[in-house]
């Protein structure tokens, strides 16, 4: 599903003008951005969560020539899926 269409399902679910819609998923998306820019921990029950993770600089190698160089440390959003989305994507047990 694309941003686009989750903002038509949403104004067709709510009733609500694409223009509304796509304000809505903005606003909840660069909330869930905000958060993560401070580092903060994202959760919404039933789905995941989110949160940053550090990984340290490290020295590696030029796949290409073979060269030794410098990776940076860097902070990466990382996602974790909820209990209940992962048994409602695999079936839920005792379900046909």
């Amino acid at each position: 599903m694309t941003k686009s269409e989750l903002i038509e399902t949403l104004a067709k679910a709510e009733g609500i003008t694409l223009k509304a819609a796509e304000t809505a998923v903005n606003v909840a998306f660069q909330s869930m951005e905000n958060a993560l820019i401070r580092s903060d921990r994202l959760e919404i029950r039933g789905f995941g969560s989110f949160k940053v993770k550090n990984y340290e600089g490290y020295k590696g190698r030029n796949p290409k020539t073979g060269e030794l160089i410098e990776v940076n440390s860097k902070k990466l959003p990382f996602f974790k899926v909820g209990k209940e989305l992962k048994e409602r994507v695999n079936g839920s047990e005792g379900e046909s």
